[in-house]
């Protein structure tokens, strides 16, 4: 599309890893590895397409309810995936940034997120942002308590919050909201992904699985993006004004 219009921010969950392995009959950590490899392609086209800023939802504070070995190899596979990949995100521009209570990996796990932010801390083509052992209501909250600390220290007065003073304490300080949210694996739903920050987003759900999500049908979500007109609240009178 000669009018496409390139989100600058864009938001992921990568659904389905689990259902694509099944349906081949396979372990659901051979869906996990095949989605590494779409998250792979994914960075890149996004990052070629001119995006600015992407959130993908790796792991979230739910997922600890998932079969024990499951768990355990999912943080095996995140592990190797820093290891292997840092270098290459840090050479190509990317910035790695993790949303999340990150505290609760493992020590070796947490010095690899630590260090894999220090390496690619100075690049700003593509802002990369990981939201493992991640939920919207803990970030909200985590925000809420940060606040009122401010507010009993007086740092703050209860006049000065607002949604800008929130925003601030979020994960995503710093960041533009997200422009589009895409979710694969035809579920509809959140998950308790960004509740504050999806307020205005425009939502693309996808029938693909993660493991078949390729750049081909990033396109698409673009695409259906592009179609679409932003109102934030107005009417299309004033928007087109």
């Amino acid at each position: 599309m000669s009018d496409e219009i390139i989100p600058n921010h864009v938001a992921i969950i990568m659904d389905g890893n689990g259902r694509w392995a099944k349906q081949r009959k396979l372990p659901r950590t051979a869906g996990h590895r095949e989605g590494v490899k779409s998250t792979q392609e994914v960075i890149k086209a996004s990052g070629e397409a001119g995006v600015k800023y992407l959130t993908l939802f790796a792991f979230s504070s739910e997922n600890w309810n998932r079969p024990k070995t499951e768990v355990s190899a999912l943080m095996d596979l995140f592990m190797r995936s820093l290891e292997n990949e840092v270098q290459n995100l840090a050479e190509n521009g990317v910035r790695l940034k993790f949303l999340g209570e990150t505290s609760a990996f493992s020590k070796k796990l947490f010095k690899q997120i630590q260090k894999s932010e220090e390496i690619t801390s100075k690049n700003e083509k593509l802002f990369l942002n990981i939201a493992v052992n991640y939920g919207g209501k803990w970030d909200i909250l985590e925000a809420i308590k940060k606040l009122i600390n401010a507010v009993q220290n007086g740092e703050l007065s209860l006049v000065d919050i607002n949604d800008e003073a929130l925003e601030s304490k979020l994960a995503t300080q710093d960041m533009p909201a997200p422009d589009l949210f895409i979710r694969t694996g035809g579920e509809q739903r959140i998950s308790n992904f960004l509740l504050w920050q999806l307020a205005y987003t425009e939502l693309y759900f996808s029938e693909v699985l993660w493991p078949d999500f390729s750049p081909k049908e990033l396109k698409k979500a673009f695409d259906s993006y592009s179609s679409r007109q932003r109102r934030f609240g107005r009417t299309q009178e004033q928007v087109t004004e």
